[in-house]
């Protein structure tokens, strides 16, 4: 009888284990019913971003991320049952996607041949971050919030990773590097807001060339950058309706780290514009609890940025070009200038 009783036991448990294991499988794996080929279940996003492109080595120099997202046919769900309380951020009815990402971004002065450049100008500073996100996505928004936790300073690698390349590469190393900020861990959250709309050009039928606009806002909260946002991207050709607009990096308006598409080639050109409020800005302010390297910051910075995006079966390649406003007092004045390449492949 207790044998019997015990392996009952042991049934039921089996039972409740496996049926969990669906459950917590059902949140994180995406579900085939909800991907097609216009509407992938995960992409897996590669960006990279270099000063090089405007032909300076100089502010922010370069940066890198790999981001994936995926579609959760449960916490799409859960949305739409909890609309009452989540709104209105997350678009009612929305897709909902979620993801991991890690990336680095490096920062140095004008002067990187010097030991000790001079207090006026940027610091040297490496970001190096993870990032969790959720997303909510229709036909006419897409709503993001993003947590990234990281470390800056010499635990950020940004001298390794640099000076390493540049070793590869024959460049010049930079000198400064003892100067850079002081390890802090960072925290930053992230929430934003896109929305689209286009116009068929020709033929009426939504076949053809399209004309489209997507208006952003953002604002991050966090002892690495506290800013707020906003921006407008115009987008022109056959396929300007295949995402909210390319990856770039923060602060910058990201667009998408997915993409939609239907097996067919096509292409969209954009121009676009963006300014931030800047509240905090810890590569310009230096370390919030540490005597460090600082300069002035701008309360108001702009960004102006052209590309192209080309979008195969299987696969989205995009390049991007930025010009930045001045950041801090003292910085040269002519606009700041870096490309961002990114390669986006669906699942």
């Amino acid at each position: 009888m207790r044998t019997t009783v015990s392996r009952s036991r042991r049934s039921i448990g089996q039972r409740s284990f496996i049926r969990g294991c669906a459950l917590l499988a059902s949140l994180f794996a995406a579900n085939p019913s909800l991907g097609n080929d216009r509407d992938p279940i995960s992409n897996l996003t590669i960006t990279y971003e270099n000063d090089q492109f405007g032909g300076r080595d100089r502010y922010y120099t370069t940066g890198w991320q790999l981001a994936w997202r995926a579609t959760s046919p449960l916490l799409t769900d859960l949305l739409a049952r909890a609309t009452p309380f989540v709104s209105p951020w997350l678009p009612a009815g929305g897709l909902v996607r979620w993801g991991f990402g890690v990336g680095q971004n490096i920062y140095t002065p004008e002067d990187t041949r010097s030991r000790f450049p001079p207090l006026t100008d940027r610091p040297y500073a490496g970001w190096l971050y993870g990032s969790a996100a959720i997303s909510a996505v229709t036909e006419t928004s897409l709503a993001l919030v993003e947590l990234q936790l990281g470390i800056v300073g010499p635990s950020a690698l940004g001298e390794q990773v640099q000076n390493n390349v540049h070793r590869l590469l024959r460049i010049d190393r930079s000198a400064g590097w003892a100067t850079q900020l002081k390890d802090e861990p960072g925290l930053n959250l992230i929430l934003s807001r896109q929305w689209r709309r286009f116009w068929p050009l020709r033929g009426g039928s939504g076949e053809g060339l399209r004309l489209g606009i997507v208006p952003s806002v953002a604002v991050s909260l966090g002892n690495v950058q506290t800013w707020a946002g906003g921006g407008l991207m115009v987008k022109f050709g056959s396929k300007v309706e295949a995402d909210f607009g390319p990856q770039r990096l923060r602060p910058a308006a990201v667009g998408s780290a997915f993409f939609r598409h239907d097996g067919e080639w096509g292409w969209y050109v954009l121009a676009g514009v963006e300014a931030r409020a800047i509240a905090h800005d810890i590569f310009l302010d230096g370390n919030t609890w540490r005597d460090s390297r600082s300069v002035n910051k701008k309360l108001l910075v702009g960004d102006g940025v052209v590309g192209a995006v080309l979008i195969m079966p299987r696969a989205r390649v995009t390049y991007l070009h930025t010009f930045r406003s001045q950041e801090f007092d003292g910085q040269d004045n002519r606009l700041v200038q870096f490309g961002s390449l990114s390669l986006s492949v669906p699942f």
